[in-house]
């Protein structure tokens, strides 16, 4: 059976809250199945609604305000970082290398995570705490 995804997951994966996401159900522009109540979205669902003009844009602007935040903090409290990293991908390898990076997300405190993919590239956005990112690209490398 094909992996699938659940709302958290892909609100983790888009940064978009998972109200939203539930209004973009009900505009039709995410689809998935609702088993057992829950809802559940395939790698196929995924790309439909990543590929989205509308949700694309969404998307870009999330990843580009990542960085754009980043780079105007002036004053920045403790040693931070933001790493961009570019990988060639399938839609069925960039749905779980954000996965990877979601579940990562969870042993840490202070780093945000953005995730795109378009044209075959996936383009993962870390920012924060330079120890708890290290840690994270680290965990990355050794996989």
């Amino acid at each position: 059976m094909d992996r699938t995804y659940n709302l958290n997951e892909l609100a983790m994966m888009t940064g978009f809250t998972t109200r939203t996401l539930r209004n973009y159900l009900n505009q039709g522009l995410l689809k998935g199945k609702k088993p057992d109540g829950v809802w559940q979205f395939s790698a196929d669902d995924l790309d439909k609604f990543f590929n989205e003009p509308f949700v694309k844009e969404g998307l870009r602007i999330k990843r580009s305000s990542a960085v754009f935040d980043f780079m105007a903090e002036k004053k920045k409290r403790e040693r931070r970082t933001c790493v961009i990293l570019d990988v060639p991908v399938t839609v069925t390898e960039g749905n779980e290398l954000s996965l990877f990076f979601c579940r990562e997300m969870e042993n840490v405190t202070d780093v945000t995570f953005s995730f795109g993919r378009d044209s075959g590239m996936g383009r993962i956005i870390l920012t924060g705490a330079e120890d708890q990112v290290a840690k994270i690209m680290k965990a990355y490398y050794a996989r």
